[in-house]
């Protein structure tokens, strides 16, 4: 089979995709795991669902006010909020696993980090942003490298972020209760830096990142059962017609005076 244009995936069907040329992953490989990470992205809420770390009521009737939005355009930009935070999710999976097809003996583990090369002694902790590890976790992950060149004295540990302010491989300095630290051994790299070491590419990440529109396309054309369902509007009107009710009464109905509630 000419695994330039065509490969059985893993739903054992075989379908067209195109030859992305990439020379550190098969066409097979990214197709695939394109694929399920697409396969991960959500489409379908339901109220339980949506409701399932408490609503504001308050938060949205201001956003219906104050922009002058009915309430059902409302409704319907906290779903896709709500979806997009859990499709966020499913993107650091995409950075994470696609080590798996990459190089060699790279390896995902369960537990500890991120991503694994024991041969090479490689320990990679990965961040989608520069700004999303507050200083306590800072500080834990730190500490928890500074463990690792203790057990393992051929170790390189790094913090790897895929969207970091500067293309990077330098020491990662930090403050620990107020007193500075730095290591050779721990790095602070920058996803594209990342693909270097792992291919001996200076533009891997570039050349997937070129490839990637594509990539998505053709495991979307593939794809028959995207189609977005929600019944969370559906399921408010039952409690009230008013759209705004419903959602206070989601939320307060076990609140003083609420059973006589109205907007």
């Amino acid at each position: 089979m000419d695994d330039n244009r065509q490969a059985t995936v893993t739903n054992k069907k075989n379908v067209n995709f195109s030859n992305y040329g990439l020379g550190f992953i098969s066409n097979v490989d990214l197709y695939n795991h394109t694929k399920e990470t697409v396969e991960k992205y959500r489409f379908n809420i339901n109220l339980n669902q949506f409701n399932k770390n408490l609503i504001d009521p308050i938060k949205l009737t201001f956003d219906s006010k104050v922009y002058n939005r009915d309430i059902t355009d409302v409704i319907e930009s906290e779903i896709i909020r709500q979806m997009d935070k859990s499709n966020t999710n499913h993107i650091g999976y995409f950075h994470q696993n696609i080590f798996k097809y990459i190089g060699k003996d790279w390896s995902i583990p369960k537990t500890g980090y991120d991503i694994i090369n024991t041969k090479k002694h490689y320990y990679i902790e990965m961040k989608n942003k520069h700004n999303t590890m507050n200083s306590s976790s800072s500080q834990k992950s730190y500490i928890k490298m500074q463990g690792t060149l203790l057990e393992d004295s051929q170790a390189t540990c790094m913090l790897v972020e895929v969207i970091a302010r500067n293309s990077q491989n330098k020491n990662w300095n930090i403050s620990i209760d107020g007193k500075p630290y730095s290591h050779e051994k721990i790095r602070r790299v920058s996803i594209d830096k990342f693909y270097e070491i792992i291919t001996g590419n200076k533009q891997a990440f570039k050349e997937l990142c070129e490839k990637l529109p594509i990539v998505i396309e053709d495991v979307v054309n593939n794809i028959n059962d995207r189609h977005n369902s929600s019944t969370v509007i559906k399921e408010l009107t039952k409690t009230s017609s008013d759209l705004l009710k419903s959602l206070y009464l989601l939320s307060f109905k076990n609140y003083e005076g609420f059973k006589d509630f109205n907007v």
